[in-house]
């Protein structure tokens, strides 16, 4: 299980060569070029219109920065706490995105087992944090880019599967309309896998509706640190990244221009990730200072 529920009850510019330039253009046009799903298994077609347009969403963007998990997951929960205490006054008008990458970790969920750590915990590689959210020990590092959406799911669908499903969706979008790589669900697991590696790991925690922790896509991340854990718990089966399955891949349309610039490769992932959650979730993206996270309390 990936999902851990609280009852109901109570961008700077990038200067680029021409051959840079060329590529973001595809990848930029292509970007564009993302087809509807059929309405029976399109994630946003149980919203109304109406809902479609009023609701907005506070975006947080710290993609180009290595922010440390415990000052991240403190915003997360802070901000949950506010969301409660405005749905109390009638006041929840926005729901919220954080987007950044983690300093090397490992996280935890609420059960996860230890006999999926490849150490000692005592004697771990990197730091261990053991959270609410559902789901198996996984790792977060540089290189990859993680979302966490804080949103209220009555003003969408009260369906945790169908948030899940909606998770995925945004990366197989992202995969597909800027790499031409086709992402995949795998019955029974939850991610987005390409063949038999999974590129996104999601795990949520719930708290009266409202979402928070989320999912993150290794991009360039070091694969590496995978190797100390079971992620996720699934033995037999693999993690890779976006800058690996480039590499395999033979490509006329120009990709391999990005394989050797890892930082080109981030910013055009960033943009394909906002641009598909807002799509998928149906929500206009307003971005907010990064000071505003510092004045949080929990």
């Amino acid at each position: 299980m990936i999902i851990s529920v609280t009852p109901v009850f109570g961008l700077a510019p990038v200067h680029q060569n021409r051959a840079h330039r060329s590529y973001h253009h595809y990848a930029v046009s292509k970007l564009d070029q993302i087809s509807d799903l059929n309405t029976a298994s399109d994630p946003t077609s149980s919203r109304t219109h109406q809902q479609q347009q009023q609701r907005r969403c506070e975006c947080f963007d710290l993609y180009k920065e290595l922010v440390p998990y415990e000052k991240a997951w403190s915003w997360q929960k802070s901000i949950v706490k506010q969301r409660h205490a405005l749905i109390e006054r009638g006041e929840d008008s926005t729901d919220t995105l954080i987007i950044l990458q983690h300093h090397p970790v490992y996280t935890m969920g609420t059960a996860s087992s230890e006999e999926y750590l490849n150490f000692n915990r005592d004697n771990a590689p990197y730091d261990i944090y053991q959270t609410e959210r559902g789901g198996e020990v996984t790792f977060h590092g540089p290189g990859q880019l993680v979302m966490y959406p804080i949103i209220n799911l009555r003003y969408h669908k009260m369906d945790l599967h169908w948030y899940l499903r909606a998770l995925e969706e945004v990366v197989i979008r992202v995969l597909s309309s800027t790499f031409s790589i086709k992402g995949s669900r795998v019955e029974g697991l939850t991610g987005t896998w390409v063949g038999n590696q999974k590129l996104a790991a999601i795990g949520i925690r719930v708290s009266r509706w409202i979402t928070y922790h989320g999912l993150a896509l290794n991009v360039t991340t070091d694969l590496t640190p995978f190797q100390h854990i079971v992620p996720c718990g699934i033995r037999d089966r693999q993690v890779g990244s976006v800058k690996s399955l480039l590499e395999e891949s033979v490509s006329s349309r120009g990709i391999s221009t990005l394989h050797s610039n890892s930082c080109q490769l981030m910013d055009v992932t960033h943009a394909s990730l906002l641009k598909e959650f807002s799509e998928v979730f149906q929500l206009t993206l307003q971005h907010k200072p990064i000071s505003n996270l510092d004045l949080l309390k929990e």
